[in-house]
């Protein structure tokens, strides 16, 4: 395992796109923090979004973990441009011929999925415990270390994104139309949502149904590990109460969802091996 690590961070070292998109990543990520700086002075309303909340243990977690989600992309666009260089440079049909078999290639290449998803957890964690301490109001050890299941799940759901851009950029060879790929998989899966919800209009639990169905699709599987952590702050919750509105909703990490996304990231790299070894490089 170690040998592939170092055989793909060689690779990467010397490649100046992608240090550049992992230092923006990073750096974004960073900038979480600058969240905190947000202030509103408007008249007597005086807004400070650090005081609002989203930076209190636990909850601070569930923020953190869905915000750097977002930003999953430009780590994507590394994943996608590490294979279209391998083929645009023919780095993979030289590995093959100095011994590396197509199955430890294919590993090399889930290793450096699992590595960066692994740093982006560690990064997302330090980032998250130094705002909670600096501006949560609970600071007892036994709140600070609730819900970090948000950061196995971050974890989760960046490896089974990565490994999706690996296999799509096997697929295609190509950086640009492996991303494009994606964005048509997902504009899809929207379009198949649409149609579930137009053939269960009638339904008088239509949005279950519908979310009984959509729940294994890779997609919509990685965007129910960390639900939208906004409609759970106090204050939203009170406007809400205000106007007669009450959210029943769960935000928890349901073991189902990991499994699915688990089982589309072991689809998703046995593929990646099937195309390769049936591939004539």
């Amino acid at each position: 395992m170690l040998r592939l690590l170092t055989i793909e961070f060689h690779k990467l070292k010397h490649n100046r796109a992608s240090k550049v998109l992992s230092i923006i990543y990073f750096g974004l990520l960073t900038c979480i923090a600058l969240i905190a700086a947000i202030k509103f002075d408007i008249g007597p309303v005086k807004f400070h979004l650090a005081d609002a909340g989203i930076f209190n243990f636990p909850y601070i977690w569930h923020f953190n973990t869905y915000i750097a989600s977002i930003l999953k992309f430009f780590l994507l666009l590394v994943i996608v441009s590490m294979m279209a260089n391998e083929y645009s440079y023919k780095t993979l049909k030289q590995n093959l011929i100095d011994g590396l078999s197509k199955k430890e290639f294919v590993l090399s290449k889930f290793y450096t999925v699992i590595a960066f998803a692994f740093i982006s957890t560690v990064f997302v964690f330090v980032v998250s415990l130094i705002l909670g301490l600096i501006y949560s109001d609970y600071n007892e050890f036994a709140i600070i270390v609730s819900d970090l299941k948000y950061l196995v799940a971050f974890f989760i759901k960046l490896v089974g994104f990565f490994s999706m851009g690996l296999f799509f950029g096997i697929l295609v060879k190509r950086s640009a139309f492996a991303v494009g790929a994606m964005v048509v998989w997902l504009i899809i899966e929207s379009m198949f949502k649409g149609y579930l919800f137009w053939s269960f209009k009638d339904a008088s639990n239509t949005t279950e149904k519908v979310d009984s169905i959509m729940q294994f699709l890779p997609f919509e599987a990685m965007a129910n590990l960390i639900k939208e952590p906004f409609s759970r702050l106090g204050a939203v919750k009170s406007v809400a109460n205000q106007i007669g509105e009450t959210f029943t909703k769960s935000y928890d990490v349901q073991f189902t969802t990991i499994f699915i996304v688990s089982a589309w990231t072991f689809i998703f790299i046995y593929l990646s091996y099937a195309l390769l070894k049936k591939r004539d490089l």
